[in-house]
């Protein structure tokens, strides 16, 4: 769960520093503005897609660890 959150504050803090309102987020990464608050939030159950799109659009990457 930790780990949710972190990606979910480093979203957050990716989508304020490119100056993008979490509707305007969820326009370019094709979803609701619900998932991006969840997604930012740790909550609810986003898909994989819509956490890697909502990263890909305010530049983030994520990579997976065994």
């Amino acid at each position: 769960m930790e780990q949710v959150r972190a990606i979910g504050a480093a979203v957050r803090r990716a989508r304020r520093a490119a100056g993008l309102t979490q509707a305007q987020h969820a326009e370019l990464a094709e979803t609701s503005e619900r998932t991006i608050r969840d997604i930012e939030k740790g909550t609810g159950s986003p898909s994989l897609t819509a956490v890697v799109r909502a990263a890909t659009v305010v530049g983030l990457t994520l990579e997976a660890h065994p």
